[in-house]
C-alpha cells in the first residue's frame, strides 16, 4: 500500500546543472513518485539541466507520478544528436571557425564564434516535448498555478550582456528581489529561457532573452538555494549531481603527468557548475545550527530551514568513461583530443554525453539511490514543517 501524500505547501525542490547529468535527477524523482504518485511540491527551481527538469514537472498537468513517468521516456528518448549537431561538417565548421578567428586577431570575420556545437535540436526536441501557446509561453504553468498545485517555477541564468545572475519566475503572489550582481525578474517563461539557462559556456551558443544574451545559470549563482528561500521554503530538497568522494578518494590522482585539457574543463566546471550547492547546504547548515540556539525574541523573522540533499552513490565522471566509445565517431574523436581518455574522471565528458545507454544508468542509478535510502527520504517528507525555529534569512 503507497503511503499518502505528505502536507509540502512548503517544500521546494532545487535542481542544478550538470548535462547530462539531469538524468541522474530524473532517476531519483521517479523513484519518489512511485511511492508518493500524489506529491505536490509548489516551490521549483531550475538552474541548467536542471531547469529542463524543473520546467516539465511545473508544466505538466497531470500527478507527480504522471509527470516522471513523461520526463524518463524524453530522457530516454534523447540521443547526442537530439542536444546538438554531431556530423562532422558541422562540427569541422564551429571548430575550424574558431580557430581562423583567432588566428586572424577577429578581423575580417563578421560570423562570430557562439559555441562549440549548434544546439538547435536541443530547441526543437524541448519545443515539441513542452506545450506552449503561440506566443511561446507554456499553459502548463498557468494550469498548475490557477489550480493551486505550483507556487513558483524559478529558472536561473547568467547575463552575458550585464555580467548579472538573472532568475526568472513565474508564480503567485511573488516578491522579487536584489542582490549584488544579483536580481529577480517575474515573467512568462518560455523556451528561450530554459535554454538560456542550459547554455554550457564555450560549448553551447547563448541565448537570447528581450535585450540580453544568456548563458548556463549556474556561472554566476553563488547561492543556488535562495531563490527557493525568497519564495517561502521552509523545506528543500535539492538532487547534487556530483559523488561525495572520500579524503581517500579525492587525494588520488586522476591524471598522470601535465594534465590534459579535459581534465582542465572538468576541474573549472565542476568549480562552476557543481561545487556550490555543497558550499550553500552547508552554509546553510551552519546558519541553522547558529539560529537554533539564539532565544525565539532574537529570531528577526527567521525560519529554519530543513533540507535533504540527495547525491549519487558513485562518481558519473568516471561512468561516463565506461561509455565513451560508443560516442558518436566524429565527436568521440574531438572529446579524445582534449584528454578525455587520460583522466580517471572526464567529467567534461559527462556533461555532453546524451547517449541513451548513459542515461538509462544514470536513471537506474538515481531510482537504486532512493531504494537504498528511502527511510531518511520519507522521514524528511513526512515530517513536516519544523514550526517557528527561526532560520536563515534568504541569500
Amino acid at each position: 500500500m503507497l503511503p499518502s501524500a505528505p502536507h509540502t505547501s512548503d517544500l521546494g525542490l532545487v535542481l542544478g546543472g550538470g548535462g547530462a547529468r539531469g538524468a541522474y535527477q530524473v532517476g531519483v524523482l521517479h523513484a519518489i513518485a512511485a511511492r508518493y504518485p500524489t506529491l505536490q511540491v509548489p516551490i521549483l527551481v531550475g538552474v541548467s539541466a536542471g531547469a529542463v527538469n524543473a520546467t516539465h514537472l511545473a508544466a505538466h498537468r497531470g500527478t507527480f507520478a504522471q509527470a516522471m513517468d513523461a520526463l524518463v521516456q524524453h530522457w530516454l528518448s534523447l540521443t547526442p544528436e537530439q542536444v546538438f549537431r554531431v556530423d562532422a561538417s558541422s562540427l569541422a565548421v564551429n571548430v575550424l571557425r574558431s580557430g581562423v578567428r583567432l588566428l586572424a586577431g577577429g578581423q575580417g570575420h563578421p560570423e562570430q564564434f557562439r559555441g562549440m556545437v549548434d544546439t538547435a535540436p536541443l530547441r526543437e526536441f524541448l519545443e515539441r516535448v513542452l506545450e506552449r501557446n503561440p506566443d511561446g509561453t507554456l499553459p502548463g504553468i498557468a494550469h498548475n498555478l490557477d489550480r493551486g498545485q505550483l507556487r513558483a517555477l524559478a529558472l536561473c541564468g547568467t547575463s552575458y550582456t550585464t555580467s548579472q545572475s538573472v532568475t526568472w519566475v513565474q508564480g503567485r503572489d511573488i516578491t522579487l528581489w536584489e542582490r549584488p550582481q544579483r536580481r529577480s525578474e517575474q515573467t512568462h517563461l518560455q523556451v528561450d529561457h530554459v535554454l538560456a539557462s542550459t547554455a554550457l559556456p564555450l560549448l553551447f551558443p547563448a541565448t537570447r532573452v528581450g535585450n540580453e544574451w544568456f548563458g548556463d545559470g549556474g556561472i554566476r549563482l553563488t547561492s543556488p538555494l535562495s531563490p527557493a528561500l525568497h519564495l517561502g521554503a521552509s523545506r528543500i530538497i535539492t538532487i547534487a549531481t556530483r559523488y561525495d568522494r572520500s579524503g581517500t578518494e579525492a587525494a588520488q590522482p586522476q591524471v598522470s603527468g601535465y594534465p590534459p585539457p579535459a581534465q582542465v574543463l572538468g576541474v573549472l566546471y565542476n568549480a562552476v557548475f557543481l561545487d556550490l550547492i555543497d558550499q550553500d547546504v552547508l552554509r546553510l547548515q551552519r546558519t541553522n545550527r547558529l539560529v537554533e540556539r539564539l532565544p525565539p525574541e532574537h529570531h528577526h523573522g527567521l525560519r529554519v530551514v530543513d533540507m535533504l540533499v540527495l547525491r549519487p552513490s558513485r562518481d558519473l565522471g568516471r561512468l561516463a568513461g565506461d561509455y565513451e566509445p560508443r560516442l558518436p565517431r566524429v565527436f568521440r574523436f574531438l572529446t579524445r583530443g582534449l584528454g578525455t581518455r587520460k583522466t580517471a574522471s572526464p567529467d567534461i565528458l559527462s556533461l555532453v554525453m546524451f547517449q541513451q545507454d548513459y542515461l538509462r544508468r544514470l536513471i537506474e542509478l538515481g531510482e537504486e539511490d532512493v531504494h537504498r535510502q528511502w527511510e531518511r527520504i520519507q522521514a524528511f517528507l513526512e515530517r513536516g514543517p519544523r514550526g517557528d525555529h527561526g532560520a536563515p534569512a534568504p541569500a
